[in-house]
């Protein structure tokens, strides 16, 4: 195994991953999506401005509070000093933007068991906390609108001064920046911080003369929450396999300890070649944003970088559809992602069991969602009804909108949002068997609905018991559909079922 180690030199340095297979099948080093757009909190105490000067003395402060370096909710408010509830919160997230599902913490929510979150996930957690999403590039109305629509927040600072309505007639959507951008900015500030996480990750050699940090096998697989190869995990292979100092070790057998700055070295370089790659893929917007710069929190002692993106493969969108009703089922989706992006006036079905979920930017619309695994956000919305059922969700700066929501969490609601309305979000269990809903209707439209079935059935008797000819019976069908084609008409809904018929 020692001949697989070569250590990095400057004259010399480890070939990326990506590069000795870009001719093949195109395998990037790519940054996880999911702690970015699901797992950050706006709760201060998260976030250390100043890297590992903070976070070093509270990763060891963890693991004496932990057993087994795991840490449960209680320690974690103990040592972050936040409430037992934001702990929770804390724990919740995390498992819902780790990349397995085979952890113990994910396992948890389904078994009740108290296992706790493993201490270096939640060291790089709470590092990405300081993560600033990509700003938009600022309105030129921006403040003849700053009154009708909420304002930017410190946490929720890449909010468009633009409702979604003014931002579709405005033709200001190439303003916003774009998936391929946000993976870039995202990419670009694991490469100004990865040498802060690399020192929290690693292990003093003792018995040196001068300090030296090494990485185990173990702990870099820990980097697989932030990073992976490919849009699937590199069709199965491991972050450590990827990698040539860890690749075909033997799983029997310690793996040999690797210098972080070997580590550090090979994981800037597939960056810098992935950051490349995209930038001659994704040609710049038209009067967009002239560069990805880094807006997150300034940490000491890190490097500066910025690329273009590119987009990702692995995402479903429904984007912009205007005065339509679309079904998305599972045989019209890739990947394990959804993002419904900037629609309006219209009715959307996404019916497949999915992982995560995000509408943003939507107005007038009905969107029906479900089921989704992991976590589901709504943001920048307006006057949309939202029905779904979901392991958690957030919503963000929306106003006047209706979620008819099941839940296994309570709904987390950030940044600025008006009249906004939530029945009941998850009903319990029941005794009695359930046919449809996994969650009660409301009592209003529950009666509503049992008058009208009554009706139709008292109707349909009165029909089967007249005694008429069938040329009347005929005339009385006839009336009846035109009564419902003109009730179709009147309401809209005849604009639903033109579209599905479409479909």
């Amino acid at each position: 195994m020692n001949d697989e180690v070569e250590p990095s030199t400057s004259s010399s340095p480890t070939k990326p991953a990506a590069a000795a297979t870009a001719t093949k099948d195109q395998i990037f080093l790519r940054a996880r999506r999911e702690p970015f757009e699901h797992g950050l909190l706006p709760i201060s105490k998260l976030i250390f401005s100043d890297g590992t000067a903070t976070l070093g003395p509270l990763k060891e402060k963890l693991i004496e509070r932990s057993s087994s370096l795991r840490i449960d909710a209680e320690g974690v408010a103990e040592v972050l000093q936040i409430s037992i509830d934001n702990a929770g919160l804390v724990l919740d997230t995390l498992a819902a933007v780790r990349p397995s599902d085979s952890d113990p913490l994910v396992v948890d929510e389904i078994s009740g068991v108290v296992v706790g979150a493993d201490v270096y996930d939640l060291i790089l957690f709470l590092y990405i906390q300081s993560y600033r999403r990509l700003l938009p590039r600022s309105h030129k109305d921006s403040a003849a609108v700053a009154d009708v629509w909420p304002s930017t927040s410190v946490f929720d600072g890449f909010l468009s001064a633009l409702s979604p309505l003014q931002l579709v007639r405005s033709n200001s959507r190439r303003f916003i920046p774009s998936q391929a951008d946000e993976e870039a900015h995202q990419l670009s500030y694991l490469q100004k911080h990865l040498a802060n996480i690399l020192s929290l990750l690693a292990e003093s050699v003792e018995g040196e003369e001068e300090e030296s940090l090494v990485m185990t096998l173990e702990r870099f697989e820990r980097l697989s929450f932030l990073f992976q190869f490919g849009e699937k995990g590199s069709d199965g292979v491991s972050l450590s396999q990827a990698a040539p100092f860890f690749a075909n070790s033997d799983p029997d057998m310690p793996a040999v300890h690797v210098s972080a700055t070997q580590v550090h070295d090979w994981i800037l370089q597939n960056i810098t070649a992935a950051l490349e790659h995209t930038a001659e893929r994704v040609p710049p917007k038209e009067n967009g944003p002239s560069s990805i710069g880094d807006q997150d929190v300034s940490m000491t002692d890190a490097s500066t970088g910025s690329y273009k993106g590119s987009g990702t493969k692995s995402i479903s969108f429904v984007e912009g559809i205007s005065k339509a009703s679309l079904v998305k089922k599972a045989s019209d989706l890739k990947g394990s992602s959804v993002k419904v992006l900037n629609c309006h006036d219209s009715v959307i079905y996404v019916l497949a069991p999915l992982r995560y979920a995000t509408v943003y930017g939507c107005s007038d619309a009905t969107i029906v969602l479900g089921a989704i695994g992991k976590a589901v956000r709504v943001e920048h919305c307006e006057r949309v009804q939202v029905v779904v059922a979901a392991r958690r969700i957030c919503i963000a700066n929306c106003r006047e909108c209706v979620f008819y929501l099941g839940v296994n969490q309570r709904p987390l609601i950030l940044g600025d949002n008006h009249k906004l309305q939530i029945p009941n979000w998850f009903g319990g269990e029941s005794a009695n068997p359930t046919t449809i809903n996994p969650f009660p209707l409301p009592e209003a439209y529950m009666t509503s609905q049992q008058k009208n079935h009554q009706s139709l059935g008292e109707i349909k008797q009165a029909l089967r018991d007249l005694q008429l000819e069938e040329n009347r019976k005929r005339e009385i069908s006839s009336a009846l559909h035109v009564y419902f084609k003109d009730w179709l008409y009147a309401s809209g809904n005849v604009r639903q079922l033109y579209c599905l018929q479409g479909d």
